[in-house]
């Protein structure tokens, strides 16, 4: 086998799941269906962990596959760039999908829609594939907006449900807007580079780092400035960024393991992705770094404060990888891609683990999300309890779990960060370090510990009787070993996946994959201290983001453990700035307001106007009316009678002869 055909098994392998699934579901069951779609997914991991090893071993690979057309010269073409990079992300994206899928077996083994839920996640794949592995803009956006497509149709895949319509319609709007920069950047690639070739774009932007462009006449851009805004964009809609950020939450509608999937491996981190390959152009544009330092921080520290204040598992959940996002995108900001990547590859893990967890004590609640409805789960449930806590520990950046190795070189790189906006950013991301550690453990705390209020209408930390519909068929238990097996598969890589940190962000791994202007020498200040991975953890005991990863564990142990009374009265306390958290900030309201009630009332209008008054009033009924009139005025005309005939017969006659002796008469004098 070559390498090239290699390389198209690990995204068709799915594709080919997908299709079976997909068509052929009916015909070959449930049992078909999902044993199509995960052996596809496991041909495609088992493919790119060969890949991964060739890379490795110093091979790589940047050329095209099939040229789609010719157009004046320039070619656009589906393409493979095979490097440390993709390489990376091939594997990170393949094990997740095959834990999701795997675990989907259990969780969606009622639903109707089965074998229609592993064609899209098999195509969601595919999907990222194609993104990821593309050597050009053209492949890089079908691979983008295939990603949007399949996460439109899972999102809304309970399509009964009025809010997962709603919410399936927003992912695909907001994701729209962004996506309308992301496309202006790429038309500004091909009309100033003449080429979507990513090599060839990045060998000639150096040359083009001074040309501008007028954005607004009077006020000249740099180019490169203008296709990393318009890149980065689409990147903010993608990964979710503020303000772009609102459609991620409400993608908790989709079943669990697609929101593990979208949430996880696929799909947000696509913008990363996107950003740490466009490195060698966005190092050209101090602008565009800026904006991308700020929006992570704003993301950051301000989706992490929702979370405290959430009750819905899964929504906590949601609001962790907005803020883990925002923690990639400072990364990126600071010229610290390989950074951004590496937290990319370890959040996979943990985020992974968590969606999972949740969904495993969905299922074990009856579907019920609602953590007052919980309580004392880790008796009954004790692998997912272990497994949940350990994600919490990671994604709290607990020392020696996978995290804490990412978010700790994230924080420091951004610290030896010159790029302006960096001290805004350093702030965010370390502060985030005290609230992500409190409401990780929150979750841990309310659903796993203390009284269980699943049979009973608790009161839970609101102060009012919200929790509980009466008791459950039966008692939660643990759920079957198609759900647990994942669990344990995925916690393995959360505790060490971040032990590799010398050899991926300090011993030069991604190479040329990415690049790193010699001004910004942050990773490799801190390449020069690093001394090992037990050095760094004692290191980090004396370090301030340790102390308030400890501070918010312990508040939320306090709060939701030993003195389970005091939610509700400090929650009473803050008044209006947990109603601002409630409220997340008014974007959603502004948002419907604004954008789709102003989109309602300018087709309202459109409706009125130019539907009811000019094409109904005037066009159809106007034109019925018209003729109607004439038929009207004929109709006295054509009596029936000949001397009438006549009449108007002589009239006619006496007409014509008026017109021709003295009007045509004159005209010939």
């Amino acid at each position: 086998m070559t390498d090239l055909q290699l390389y198209l098994i690990v995204p068709l392998a799915p594709l080919a799941g997908a299709i079976v699934a997909g068509l052929f579901g009916r015909q070959v069951g449930r049992a078909g269906a999902h044993w199509a779609a995960i052996l596809g997914v496991a041909i495609s991991f088992f493919a790119s962990c060969l890949v991964f090893i060739d890379v490795l071993g110093g091979t790589t690979f940047n050329g095209p596959v099939y040229t789609w057309l010719v157009s004046d010269g320039t070619r656009f073409e589906i393409g493979f760039l095979i490097d440390r990079l993709s390489a990376l992300m091939m594997v990170v994206v393949t094990f997740v999908s095959l834990m999701v899928h795997i675990y989907t077996i259990g969780y969606m083994a009622d639903d109707p829609g089965y074998q229609r839920f592993f064609a899209y996640t098999a195509l969601f794949t595919f999907a990222m594939l194609m993104l990821v592995m593309a050597n050009n803009f053209l492949q890089l956006f079908f691979g983008w907006e295939a990603v949007g497509v399949v996460s439109y149709l899972l999102i809304g895949f309970w399509y009964k449900r009025p809010s997962a319509i709603y919410a399936n319609l927003k992912a695909f709007l907001v994701n729209r807007v962004g996506d309308f920069g992301f496309l202006i950047g790429i038309a500004l690639v091909l009309a100033y580079f003449g080429t979507l070739d990513y090599a060839s774009v990045f060998s000639r932007a150096p040359g083009m780092a001074q040309t501008t462009i007028a954005v607004v006449p009077g006020a000249p851009w740099l180019l490169v400035s203008a296709i990393c805004i318009g890149l980065f964009v689409g990147a903010m809609g993608k990964s979710a960024q503020f303000p772009l950020h609102v459609w991620l939450p409400d993608s908790m509608e989709g079943p669990t393991p697609i929101s593990a999937l979208i949430h996880a491996a696929t799909m947000v981190t696509a913008g990363i992705f996107m950003v740490a390959r466009m490195s060698p152009l966005f190092e050209l544009s101090q602008t565009a770094l800026t904006m991308v330092l700020v929006v992570g921080g704003i993301t950051t520290f301000f989706m992490a404060l929702i979370a405290v204040v959430q009750y819905d598992i899964k929504r906590v959940v949601a609001y962790s990888t907005l803020s883990q996002l925002g923690y990639m995108t400072v990364a990126l900001g600071a010229s610290a891609y390989s950074a951004g990547i590496f937290h990319l590859m370890t959040h996979a893990f943990f985020k992974a683990l968590l969606f999972l967890g949740a969904g495993s004590v969905i299922i074990a609640m009856h579907h019920e999300q609602d953590m007052r409805k919980m309580g004392g789960l880790r008796k009954t449930m004790p692998i997912t309890y272990v497994t949940v806590l350990i994600g919490a520990i990671a994604s709290a950046g607990v020392p020696g779990f996978a995290g804490f190795f990412s978010k700790d070189a994230i924080i420091e790189a951004v610290h030896l960060s010159k790029t302006p906006g960096a001290g805004f950013a350093w702030l965010a991301v370390t502060l985030c370090v005290f609230v992500t550690a409190f409401y990780t453990f929150r979750l841990v705390f309310y659903a796993f510990h203390g009284k269980e209020r699943f049979e009973s209408s608790g009161h839970g930390e609101a102060g009012h009787g919200e929790a509980g519909h009466g008791s459950h068929a039966h008692p939660p238990h643990e759920s079957p070993a198609v759900v647990t097996v994942p669990l344990v598969l995925l916690a393995i890589p959360s505790v060490c996946a971040g032990w590799v940190i010398g050899t991926v962000l300090y011993g030069d791994y991604f190479g040329p994959s990415i690049y790193v202007a010699p001004s910004h020498a942050g990773l490799r200040e801190m390449a020069e201290e690093f001394h090992g991975v037990v050095p760094m953890m004692i290191h980090s005991l004396t370090t301030l983001p340790f102390w308030l990863s400890m501070a918010g564990i312990a508040a939320a142990w306090i709060l939701y453990i030993l003195r389970p009374d005091l939610p509700p009265v400090l929650r009473r306390k803050a008044g209006v700035l947990v109603t601002i958290l409630e409220e997340k900030y008014g974007f959603d309201r502004f948002y419907e307001w604004f954008f789709a009630g102003a989109a309602r009332k300018f087709g309202s209008g459109l409706w009125r106007f130019g539907d009811v008054t000019v094409i109904d009033g005037i066009m159809v009924n106007g034109s019925a009316r018209l003729v109607g009139w004439f038929a009207g005025v004929v109709r006295l005309i054509q009596s029936g009678f000949i001397y009438h005939y006549a009449f108007f017969m002589i009239i006619g006659v006496s007409l014509l002869l008026t017109y021709f002796i003295f009007i045509k008469g004159t005209l010939v004098h």
